[in-house]
């Protein structure tokens, strides 16, 4: 038989959907597309599985019975596949990622961790770098991928997001900003900042949004990292605009944290792709592991 499994998925995606029209959409293909997929599977069978009407479809008796013999088809189909994509990525190998410092310190330890449970025998190598070092290192195919954040991209490669950081005002426990529990720019008015350079994608995203809407924040400390900035913070030094991500899930023992509005300002970080690569199979589970995990948290 000239069966092959679009005709068997498209067949099962109908059925689920109860329409033509609906299937193709989940489906991403065309209405004809999937319409002569259904009508090659029923050709090749000699039988009549889905009755179409103006409005819907249903399944027939024949088609009703082999709806879930189809699904175990597929599921099984499936699951021999990643067996076999699991057995594979357990070889030895190395794995190098490019990640810009918060994402590396936030979600990068217990990834790893569960990665390393799975394929103890690979290796990763984790280089922290700028934004623009991230999409540099993953341009030149130094790097596999890499966790970054949207902004000036490249050709070679793709940006997909996965969550969105608002950026915060963060200071010591005793500094009287800290008594309050939401802040707008206007707040900030005579407070010495730390900011980060320039060259920051950060700095970047600041500056695009609150330059059109005529504040210009009083950057009197500039740091080149993060960590730097809300090391200044803490010394007393003044306070530091970071995004949520640079400060740790638990209370820090010297900072706090508060939202800042008017306007509320977010950054996106993902994932940095190079355009028309194939994931390695190792690569590829870790690449999952990240997804979830930023998605998520």
């Amino acid at each position: 038989m000239a069966i092959d499994l679009d005709q068997i998925r498209t067949f099962v995606a109908v059925a689920e959907a109860s329409s033509l029209t609906r299937a193709s959409e989940l489906m991403h293909l065309s209405l004809p597309a999937v319409s002569r997929r259904l009508s090659a599977l029923e050709e090749e069978l000699g039988i009549t599985l889905i009755t179409r009407t103006t409005r819907r479809v249903a399944l027939t008796q024949t088609g009703r019975e082999f709806l879930p013999r189809a699904r175990r088809l597929l599921d099984e189909l499936e699951e021999s596949l990643l067996g076999i994509r699991e057995t594979a990525a357990r070889r030895r190998g190395l794995i190098t990622l490019a990640c810009i410092p918060t994402a590396a310190y936030y979600f990068l330890p217990v990834t790893i961790a569960d990665f390393a449970r799975r394929f103890p025998a690979v290796r990763v190598r984790v280089m922290d770098l700028s934004a623009d070092g991230v999409i540099d290192m993953v341009a030149s195919g130094g790097a596999e991928f890499g966790i970054g954040m949207e902004g000036a991209m490249h050709p070679d490669v793709e940006f997909k997001p996965l969550r969105r950081d608002p950026f915060v005002l963060a200071c010591r426990h005793d500094h009287p900003l800290a008594r309050r529990r939401r802040l707008r720019w206007a707040d900030l008015e005579g407070e010495k900042l730390v900011g980060v350079s320039r060259r920051s994608g950060n700095r970047l995203i600041l500056d695009r949004a609150l330059l059109p809407q005529g504040i210009r924040p009083n950057w009197h400390y500039e740091a080149e990292h993060l960590s730097t900035s809300l090391g200044l913070a803490e010394a007393g030094l003044g306070v530091a605009v970071v995004p949520r991500l640079a400060l740790p899930r638990s209370p820090h023992p010297v900072l706090v944290a508060r939202p800042l509005e008017a306007p509320r300002i977010e950054r996106a970080t993902g994932l940095v792709l190079r355009r028309g690569s194939s994931p390695a199979p190792a690569t590829r589970a870790l690449l999952d592991l990240l997804e979830r995990r930023m998605a998520a948290s």
